[in-house]
């Protein structure tokens, strides 16, 4: 029994209904049978990559499946319409939907193919690696290019959505045809989102930053978590997250410890008395730095960076393979290097000097109150 026939015969049951009420039918069941074939479709292939142990394949069928089934309603509706037609208003009205379906469709498959390719690109590139500047970098670059394709795609699908209603159309016509003044405000409204979606090309082009990157923020430490289209979310140490605009990273100065490299110098200062022997405690630092499983074998060394009036600034140099561990290291060498001090060498530690010139006692008076040599006058 083919389809005009099986349409035939569901008009004949639906008799007593409205007119168009055998069409609805035709499309909801053709809808359920499509829905049915699709999900059998989709369980069938997530089973063939889930014995191959393929997550990242897997990942890619979950992100296509919203475009898929909506190709699939899509097809499905517009083979219902031809094979049992709607009333002329109902019909156009049908048509008008199918139209914006196509054009949602249209936008979601290039983001979704934006998604998908980006994926695939970052594939190469690891970012759980001790050296991952490479990979940050084009993370970084993806994400905030992606994010903008993204924004501009939704944007235009919008547009053109809007377009095909005629109130809108009109609405939108007789807004450009009265001057700027519309145009001139909504500009101003979203100059801040303008401004920052703009930072944040410039920031995928020039990259002041990078996820991961270990970043000082108004005096605060922390690591870039996300670059998102307007604001860059900082993770403090102490866990907090601060929210930055893009455009601070353009405008305002800030510090980025892994700008080039993941590896960082750190600093021991010490602040020691004037009689501390530098050359056994220079010594002392190098070898705990060599004892260390913190670092990574390339810088180790102490120098006396400034004499002050009452003590000196001693300084030790040292390095490791990230921030983190750096700070570890420092942390790690200073506290040992204090205990020793205290331990080995107390008087090289700061202290308060005070000279006192002891006189020679006086001769106490007398009792009749004359001087040492003097005689009492009768």
């Amino acid at each position: 029994m083919d389809s005009n026939q099986l349409i035939s015969d569901l008009r004949t049951q639906l008799a007593w209904a409205p007119p168009w009420a055998a069409s609805v039918a035709v499309a909801v069941l053709a809808l359920l049978i499509a829905q049915l074939f699709y999900g059998l479709v989709v369980r069938m292939v997530r089973r063939g990559l889930h014995r191959r142990k393929d997550t990242f394949w897997r990942s890619l069928l979950m992100r296509s499946r919203g475009p898929g089934r909506l190709a699939l309603i899509l097809a499905t509706l517009s083979w219902s319409v031809h094979a049992a037609p709607f009333p002329p208003r109902e019909a156009s009205l049908m048509q008008h939907g199918l139209g914006i379906l196509f054009i949602v469709l249209v936008g979601w498959v290039l983001m979704t193919a934006v998604d998908i390719a980006s994926a695939l690109y970052l594939r190469r590139y690891r970012t759980d690696m001790v050296d991952n500047l490479l990979a940050r970098k084009h993370l970084t670059q993806i994400r905030i290019l992606k994010r903008a394709i993204t924004t501009l795609i939704g944007l235009l699908t919008a547009a053109a959505a809007l377009m095909t209603i005629p109130s809108v159309r009109q609405l939108g016509v007789s807004l450009l045809a009265a001057g700027g003044a519309a145009g001139i405000i909504v500009g101003l409204a979203l100059q801040p989102v303008l401004s920052n979606l703009m930072a944040g090309v410039q920031i995928a082009l020039t990259q002041p930053i990078r996820i991961d990157d270990a970043v000082i923020v108004n005096g605060e430490f922390g690591r870039v978590e996300e670059i998102n289209s307007t604001y860059v979310v900082v993770r403090l140490w102490d866990l907090r997250s601060m929210v930055v605009p893009l455009k601070f990273f353009l405008e305002q100065p800030f510090q980025n410890w892994t700008r080039e490299t993941a590896n960082l110098l750190g600093t021991v200062m010490l602040y020691l008395d004037y009689t501390a022997p530098v050359d056994r405690i220079r010594g002392k630092f190098e070898e705990l730095v060599r004892a260390s499983k913190l670092w990574d074998g390339k810088v180790c060394g102490m120098q006396v960076t400034d004499a002050k009036d009452r003590v000196i600034e001693v300084r030790g140099l040292l390095s490791a393979a990230d921030s983190g561990k750096t700070f570890d290291l420092r942390c790690e060498v200073r506290e040992k290097l204090i205990a020793w001090l205290q331990a080995e060498m107390p008087a090289a530690l700061p202290r308060d000097r005070q000279e006192n010139l002891v006189a020679a006692p006086a001769a106490a008076p007398s009792a009749s109150g004359a001087g040492p040599g003097e005689k009492r006058v009768q």
